[in-house]
């Protein structure tokens, strides 16, 4: 049981290194130049050479992603409580919601320039335009899906509305909204570098369009990869959270599994 446990844990750094490992020999065995596809260890020496310029490009990005996340989170969780509370709110916006989901995002950017000016505005933007819909569907999905049985013995108790949705409702809806977070953070980097790589003068997005029109690949897959592990980093912190705040979900989970 302990050896499968770790042989899980240590499941993705065994595939990195596979996937790095042929990545390698494959830049080798047909002398790829790095200005088309560098191999690791010119990435890496790109990363070391290029840090100061990374990491502050990489905070401007990490902060502005921040700040689309947390407002698409808000955005998101107070639509997913409106349409999994109301059947008639659900009715009228939920369609509307899937087609406005439904558009580009970079077609948003040269909007939100228009309006706003190049510069953190609209990358904050894109990111919570990007984000906030999986967390409106997973809590609103959260809510219309508690126990209908329950409900009514808690209302014949006489428990309020209200009373229902805290105790039943959003306890419910919790394991949706995390396992929303986990995708949603990720959504909200894209949407971040979307918008970086059209209309910034800051961020990791305009670093690798910058770097990209120079031939200076190592440089572009450094930010590649800055970008992933900052985004699996705070896929991790959520994952956490939401092992800590939703094990009683997780233990059924696993007992199933097993």
């Amino acid at each position: 049981m302990r050896s499968s446990k770790a042989l899980e844990r240590m499941a993705p750094w065994i595939v990195l290194a596979a996937v790095t490992l042929i990545w390698a020999l494959v830049c080798f065995a047909f002398s790829i130049p790095d200005f088309i596809i560098p191999g690791p260890w010119s990435v890496v020496r790109g990363l070391w050479q290029n840090a100061p310029a990374i990491s502050d490009n990489a905070l401007q990005t990490f902060w502005t992603t921040m700040a689309g996340f947390s407002l698409g989170t808000g955005v998101g969780v107070l639509l997913g409580f409106m349409l999994g509370s109301s059947r008639f709110i659900y009715y009228s916006l939920y369609r509307l919601l899937v087609g406005f989901n439904s558009i580009p995002k970079s077609a948003l950017v040269p909007i939100l320039v228009v309006w706003f000016g190049i510069g953190s505005v609209p990358a904050v933007l894109s990111a919570a335009l990007l984000c906030f819909f999986p967390i409106t569907v997973n809590v609103a999905t959260g809510l219309a899906t508690t126990n209908p049985e329950l409900e009514d013995v808690l209302a014949a108790m006489g428990a309020s509305r209200l009373d229902i949705l805290r105790k039943v409702g959003i306890p419910h809806s919790l394991p949706y909204l995390f396992a929303s977070l986990k995708v949603a953070i990720t959504l909200a980097f894209v949407g971040t570098i979307i918008s970086e790589s059209i209309a910034s003068n800051k961020g990791i997005g305009y670093l690798m369009v910058s770097a990209g029109s120079q031939m200076m690949m190592p440089l572009v897959f450094s930010g590649l990869l800055v970008i992933s592990v900052m985004a699996m980093g705070m896929y991790e912190i959520f994952a956490l959270i939401e092992r800590r705040m939703t094990s009683w979900a997780q233990r059924g989970a696993e007992s199933r599994a097993r």
